[in-house]
């Protein structure tokens, strides 16, 4: 019984002096600074408000689009831009789309002049467009050609990015059958 009650004692000890060891080795590496990961799944502050009428995985980009109420105004640019079909027939693209309250953010005058100008707008809206599917992992520091045969850059890190600079990912990674869609919070000009 002396033996037992001893080796108990040996094994008490040790986790004694074992426990404030491991403890505090997972104190420091918890305040190690490492990068930021990128996402792998749909993220950013404003997917929980992108209400969806529907699973849209298997739409294509026009009709996944259309599902989202907060892209009301997109969807109905690109149809008077009569866009549908060739957005629909491209195989993997990424569509920066902008939000409703992207739109907000235009005069009515600016956006009177582009809906009723059809080669302006289309301008603009192919701007919004890559011709390949942009992973978070690349938007860190990218650099894409746009279908309309613009630039534009992305920024940031985690889950925070900014398109030129200016416009906010507010939702990104969403996965639609031909495209990734990435919401901003601004709509985007194309340089001159």
């Amino acid at each position: 019984m002396r033996f037992t009650a001893t080796r108990m004692a040996k094994a008490a000890t040790a986790t004694a002096i074992a426990l404030p060891l491991t403890f505090g080795g997972l104190t420091a590496q918890s305040h190690a600074q490492s990068p930021s990961p990128s996402p792998s799944g749909t993220f950013g502050s404003g997917c929980s408000a992108l209400s969806q009428k529907a699973d849209t995985a298997k739409d294509k980009i026009t009709e996944a689009a259309a599902a989202y109420p907060q892209l009301s105004q997109l969807v109905s640019a690109v149809v008077r831009a009569n866009l549908s079909d060739t957005l629909d027939g491209k195989p993997d693209i990424t569509v920066f789309a902008p939000n409703d309250q992207a739109f907000q953010k235009v005069t009515m005058s600016q956006l009177t002049s582009l809906l009723g100008n059809e080669g302006q707008l289309k301008k603009v809206l192919t701007y919004h467009v890559v011709d390949e599917r942009i992973t978070p992992d690349e938007l860190s520091n990218g650099s894409f050609t746009t279908v309309q045969g613009g630039k534009l850059t992305t920024s940031g890190s985690g889950t925070d990015f900014k398109v030129n600079g200016k416009a906010n990912i507010v939702c990104g990674n969403i996965k639609v059958a031909n495209a990734t869609i990435y919401v901003v919070d601004s709509v985007l000009q194309p340089p001159s």
